[in-house]
């Protein structure tokens, strides 16, 4: 069985002043494909803090796969794709395309995505959107 760390970056649910539902959405998805899900991380939305988890993971072989949700969009706090891309050793640029021309075909803000996607060790680490929309996770996994 593959496993799979998912990590949330929401400065509001880190401080749970807000519950996060794309962690949960992407868990049920991620089990429903055959995922065993090792770890679940809400972290603010801090690029040195996230950068250290997903290394760690990979660092540590915890996870083949490392999913994240949150932090791609246009606000000066958003900084998964930096994050990713400090951590990740080869870029993967098929995937976010992959994944913001689907998310075109459901909303017009789909191409406001700046998710990255990367290889570092032996795990892959894939920024997806910070929404709950199952539809847009389905076609990811």
């Amino acid at each position: 069985m593959k496993r799979v760390a998912i990590i949330t970056s929401s400065d509001t649910g880190y401080a749970g002043e807000r519950e996060d539902k794309s962690g949960p959405a992407i868990k049920e998805i991620a089990e429903r494909e055959g995922y065993q899900v090792v770890s679940m991380d809400i972290l603010p939305d801090d690029r040195d803090m996230l950068a250290r988890r997903m290394a760690q993971i990979a660092d540590e072989n915890l996870a083949e796969l490392i999913l994240t949700t949150g932090g791609t969009g246009f606000s000066a706090r958003d900084v998964m794709p930096e994050a990713t891309e400090d951590v990740i050793e080869r870029k993967v640029p098929g995937i976010p395309e992959a994944m913001r021309a689907a998310s075109m075909r459901i909303t017009s803000k789909g191409c406001l995505s700046r998710a990255a996607a990367g290889i570092r060790k032996s795990s892959l680490i894939v920024n997806l959107p910070g929404s709950e929309n199952k539809s847009v996770c389905n076609k990811c996994l």
